[in-house]
């Protein structure tokens, strides 16, 4: 069953809430993403200020979830649970 765009998003910012700074390649791996969609998506994810770039060591870039991503997961965990529950 193919995922929403929402879903992907929340898959995206879950998997940096979780691990931390990522790599492109190390993000595409652990929610399942394709690498041309992913880039697409974190684009979008920046520009919403949910997901930072940050360059380290040897100009390395990683992708860190904001705090307003944070915020913004929690708010939709709360969200689930209240439609979903029974």
């Amino acid at each position: 069953m193919r995922r929403s765009k929402l879903e992907m998003y929340v898959d995206i910012l879950k998997v940096l809430a979780h691990t931390g700074p990522l790599k492109l390649t190390h993000i595409m791996n652990k929610a399942n993403v394709n690498g041309g969609v992913l880039t697409e998506y974190l684009d979008y994810l920046i520009e919403k200020g949910l997901v930072e770039e940050r360059t380290i060591r040897k100009g390395s870039t990683v992708f860190a979830i904001s705090q307003r991503g944070i915020n913004l997961l929690k708010v939709f965990r709360e969200i689930t649970q209240v439609l979903i529950a029974p």
